[in-house]
């Protein structure tokens, strides 16, 4: 039975009759890449579209996420994002035994980024990597020319149960990048820097937020992992109901907003004058690329949680197969035949 790529993340790969495809794609279907003319140009960033949450399915029996990205992933609309899955909150009674997750799988081609918010992750691969991550923690793990890798419930985590809330997003690779030699980055919550916002504010007065900077760059601060092209992965604590927040954002670069918990309005256009666009818990807003170099998003609920991300498109073609993300099918053919012939 054919596995729909949008199930993405740790899904098992036994066989070819397990891998869904999707055709190569160009920048010439994407309709948000280019501006308008410096006349037209808003001061806070549009939104282009908004999607709501999608249903929840489940990935191996420890993750039950929302296939956020929807009918965009694996589509140059969101490059070089490809799919993003999201686990919200859910309590894991103890266990005797076996872990919940998904054992051993192949990628090729991309990257896979873990951030874990509740409960713990364990990660292993043929590399030798073994790590374990817990709340605030990211793994970021750099499949190349090929990994095999396995993501559980961490022991210790399976035996006294808890709250599990986590994600995962898959960030493609420059062509001459995907088959670059595999790498792991553990990235521990005291090595992600915080920005706090407005960015510009005046000593003195309070802060409305603040970012935690997985990757990328705010106001010359770099983020925590190394990429192979400009990405950025923000993850954003919005503590005040009632407040307007700017958030700088690379003009020339792709930018979604996620609700991870809480509830914003993305104020759009001229002075914030234009369309409202109002975002729940596990929505998503995909912005234009109409120039401006602002998000301006107004809080609704207190404590409110978002992932603002994006990064430099690719342009490049994208073909999708189960775990494997190269330009043509030819290539996805051959990591096939490499990964049955023990070449990963």
């Amino acid at each position: 039975m054919k596995v729909s790529r949008v199930l993405g993340f740790f899904a098992s790969f036994i066989s070819t009759s397990a891998f869904s495809s999707q055709q190569p794609t160009t920048a010439e279907t994407n309709t948000c890449a280019a501006g308008p003319s410096s006349t037209s140009m808003p001061k806070y960033r549009t939104v282009r579209r908004v999607m709501e949450r999608p249903y929840q399915h489940w990935v191996g029996d420890g993750f039950h996420v929302f296939p956020v990205f929807a009918d965009l992933a694996f589509k140059e609309d969101l490059s070089p994002l490809l799919m993003f899955d999201y686990a919200s909150p859910k309590n894991f009674p103890s266990k005797v035994g076996r872990p919940r997750g998904v054992g051993m799988h192949p990628h090729r081609g991309f990257e896979t980024v873990t951030i874990a918010f509740q409960g713990e992750i364990e990660h292993g691969d043929n590399k030798g990597n073994q790590d374990t991550i817990g709340p605030g923690d990211v793994q970021w793990m750099t499949a190349g020319r090929g990994i095999v890798h396995e993501e559980f419930h961490s022991k210790n985590f399976t035996r006294n149960g808890g709250t599990l809330e986590m994600c995962q997003l898959w960030v493609n690779l420059p062509k001459k990048h995907k088959m670059t030699k595999p790498r792991y980055q553990a990235i521990t919550k005291d090595r992600i820097p915080t920005v706090e916002l407005p960015v510009d504010r005046e000593e003195g007065t309070d802060s409305l937020g603040t970012i935690r900077l997985i990757a990328g760059e705010v106001n010359d601060i770099k983020g925590a992992a190394k990429t192979f092209s400009p990405v950025q992965m923000w993850d954003v604590i919005l503590p005040h109901a009632g407040a307007e927040v700017d958030i700088p954002f690379p003009a020339d670069q792709n930018c979604i907003v996620f609700v991870r918990r809480g509830r914003v309005q993305v104020l759009s256009g001229e002075n914030a004058e234009g369309k409202k666009s109002e975002l729940g818990p596990q929505d998503v807003a995909v912005m234009h690329h109409d120039g401006s170099d602002v998000l301006r998003v107004r809080v609704m609920n207190p404590d409110t949680s978002l992932l603002v991300m994006g990064g430099e498109p690719l342009n490049e073609p994208i073909a999708a197969q189960g775990p494997f993300v190269m330009n043509t099918q030819k290539e996805l053919s051959q990591a096939m035949i490499d990964y049955r012939n023990g070449k990963f």
